[in-house]
């Protein structure tokens, strides 16, 4: 079992009270960042650490650190990005719901390195019940003295408020939480200027992920060397693992990067294998929002090295033959799983999300739903399949955020690898239905 450094006492009873939390070494960052660090120190220890940020992009959380201006007399924000909301993905809420003062902890000692005076969870409006045991968290951290004003004696003053989103997976996006902190729609803004210069109510804002916070904790506790011994070159520290489908095991994981694909999936120490005895069609190792890979890119590159759950490994061979690590959603499909219907699925999803603003993403969301759910409906055309791959080219990056990227990439990634699939489809509609939906193709609705 690789080292656990967010979730070692998760299963600790009474582990999300302040009490517990504490005599289990809790808050012992805070103590030393505001007692023997300056604020550059943590900083320089985040960047040694080689941490990068753990919600999807992978930048690394050092340098974005250290591109917050800093002009006199404007405040500056620290801003949580809780808004979990791909598909695939829940690892902040299990995070926040078994340990949410990992959270602040994090919060407050990152708050302290960056001058921030005033941060904010934007926290996922369906999360209701985690936002109610933050907030029991968040007003305990006060009673003891870790929030408000002079923290610990040190003359640190910090204020921290949790804040429901509406539901909107947009809001994932930075400057659109940004936009919806301050009361306005959830849409992204055209940049520059970045966050860093020009953010929440036009001050200096850093925004970072749930797991991106809770690993500055371990980080100022033990050194950024120390923490960057774990993992492989640049794929540093642990990854919280969101694994569901069909797996023996579904769970969150803490895995130590660098840890091989197969190993992780196959493994009675992780995922136990594949449900019911069935074998690996494809995974979606990122979340919805990243490439498949069928069941021979899994464990092995295009090249014939394993793959590693790294950044590096999953990428290798672009999107032809590689996807990404992304926010840690690993879903499996095993045999008797449709590619068309998930694929179908996702660009149900997205299109749902888009926001409006950029007409590709708004009009090819819709358009790339539409036909594949006639695909599915089994009243596709051969030419269909083709009209995909070209609404894709028309949204990839030609818009204001990912969205598009986000919705285009596991359409155009499915193609590639499963295209006999989606040809089958039209070649065989009535069987494509019954399987799929279990009754005939003549009693599905036109579509």
């Amino acid at each position: 079992m690789g080292r656990k450094l967010l979730l070692e006492h998760a299963n600790v009873p009474g582990i999300e009270s302040f009490e517990v939390y504490r005599k289990n070494g809790g808050y012992r960052s805070v103590e030393k960042a505001l007692k023997t660090m300056s604020p550059q120190n943590v900083v320089e220890e985040v960047q040694a650490s080689g941490l990068r940020g753990r919600g999807g992009a992978g930048f690394p959380t050092g340098m974005k650190w250290s591109f917050l201006a800093k002009p006199e007399g404007v405040p500056r924000y620290l801003l949580c990005n809780a808004d979990e909301s791909e598909p695939g993905t829940f690892k902040d809420r299990y995070l926040m719901e078994k340990i949410p003062h990992l959270l602040i902890e994090g919060m407050i000692v990152s708050s302290y390195a960056l001058g921030c005076n005033q941060s904010y969870i934007y926290i996922r409006g369906e999360y209701m019940w985690v936002l109610e045991i933050v907030e029991k968290a968040i007003a305990e951290a006060y009673a003891n003295g870790f929030l408000g004003k002079n923290i610990l004696g040190s003359g640190y003053d910090l204020d921290l408020a949790i804040c429901p989103g509406g539901g909107a997976y947009i809001c994932g996006e930075e400057t659109a939480l940004i936009e919806s902190l301050e009361g306005k729609r959830g849409n992204p803004r055209i940049k520059p200027p970045f966050p860093a210069v020009k953010g929440l109510w036009g001050c200096p804002t850093v925004v970072n992920n749930v797991e991106s916070i809770a690993a500055v904790v371990p980080i100022v506790n033990d050194g950024g060397a120390e923490y960057a011994k774990i993992g492989i070159g640049k794929s540093t520290g642990t990854k919280l693992i969101s694994a569901c489908g069909n797996l023996v095991k579904p769970g969150v994981y803490e895995i130590e990067l660098g840890l091989s694909v197969e190993e992780f999936i196959y493994s009675d120490e992780w995922c136990g294998g594949i449900a019911n005895g069935k074998k690996i069609k494809a995974c979606v190792p990122g979340g919805s929002s990243v490439p498949i890979l069928p069941a021979n890119l899994i464990t092995k590159t295009a090249e014939g090295t394993d793959r590693l759950m790294t950044y590096e490994s999953l990428a290798e061979g672009g999107f032809a033959t590689g996807s990404m690590l992304g926010s840690g959603g690993f879903i499996v499909f095993d045999e008797d799983q449709c590619i068309v219907r998930n694929t179908w699925n996702f660009a149900r999803f997205y299109a749902h999300e888009s926001c409006g603003q950029c007409s590709p993403c708004r009009e090819g969301t819709g358009w790339m739903e539409k036909v594949l759910r006639r695909l599915e409906y089994g009243q596709g055309h051969m030419h269909d399949i083709d009209l995909l791959a070209e609404i894709n080219k028309k949204i990839e990056g030609n818009t204001i955020c990912p969205l598009g990227d986000a919705a285009a990439w596991p359409v155009a990634a499915a193609i590639r690898h499963f295209r006999e699939e989606f040809e089958w489809h039209v070649t065989h509609p009535d069987e494509a239905v019954k399987r799929n939906f279990g009754i005939a193709s003549n009693h599905m609705p036109l579509v």
